[in-house]
């Protein structure tokens, strides 16, 4: 079975918990006791990448993250390609929210070779930028427009034109450090009217917000910029626990 099959499985029964890590600025040790860490206290899944990086050896970091957890590890891109074959899967993102299109289609033709030489698994991915009431990261890099917070048809309409264009995933994002989070509202809108799987992030800080989130519709809740701020354990367990509390009938 491939990971996107997997993770089509894993969102029938629940709700499930992505930790989300930056690799830029730790050492590959360092990245993989804290995959270990997120494994161990109830994550289903890592997500690798972010925004800029600067000090950082992509591929060693995989390799390390790979060493200490059995659950998919899946390659999160920014703006900049980072293309390696030490990770189950990329979510290939396409900015579907964005005007730009080196976001549309540009770094995707740049990463293309490489996912080809490297056999990896690519899951295509509407990415769309929700307004969080702060100028975050992926909105100033990627010289995108998000859409603004209170709009839920126009987010709809642009989740719509991802699955009849063939995305296999829609990812809502607010952006790393959101003043606040997508609306449960805007969720349930993308829920009621999507046949493809839902990840949402940005702007989650605590657990009960993160459950908020799935009872609106989220299949896979991500969380980055909170764990690395607290550094607790014990948090990404609450966030697990909290988003795994929401079952879904099949």
């Amino acid at each position: 079975m491939n990971v996107y099959n997997k993770l089509i499985e894993m969102s029938k029964n629940r709700a499930n918990y992505f930790c989300l890590i930056d690799p830029d600025g730790m050492t590959s040790e360092e990245t993989g006791k804290f995959a270990k860490i997120c494994q161990e206290n109830g994550a289903d899944g890592i997500l690798v990448g972010g925004s800029i990086m600067i000090e950082n050896d992509f591929d060693a970091n995989l390799k390390a993250i790979k060493a200490n957890v059995d659950i998919p590890v899946f390659i999160f891109p920014g703006i900049f390609n980072f293309v390696s074959p030490h990770a189950d899967a990329i979510l290939l993102l396409s900015v579907i929210s964005s005007r730009n299109p080196q976001m549309l289609i540009g770094e995707q033709v740049r990463a293309a070779p490489l996912i080809k030489h490297y056999g990896l698994e690519s899951i295509g991915t509407g990415y769309m930028l929700i307004e969080s009431g702060q100028t975050t990261s992926v909105n100033y890099m990627s010289n995108s427009l998000p859409i603004p917070h209170d709009k839920d048809d126009i987010a709809l309409a642009t989740a719509l034109a991802g699955q009849y264009l063939g995305m296999k995933i829609i990812y809502m994002d607010a952006g790393s450090g959101a003043k606040y989070p997508i609306s449960d509202s805007m969720i349930h809108k993308l829920k009621q009217n999507l046949e493809l799987p839902i990840i949402v992030g940005g702007g989650i800080k605590t657990p009960e917000v993160a459950k908020q989130k799935a009872l609106a519709g989220a299949d896979f809740i991500v969380t980055g910029n909170i764990l690395e701020k607290n550094n607790d354990p014990n948090l990404i367990k609450q966030f697990a626990d909290a988003i795994h509390s929401v079952k879904r009938e099949r």
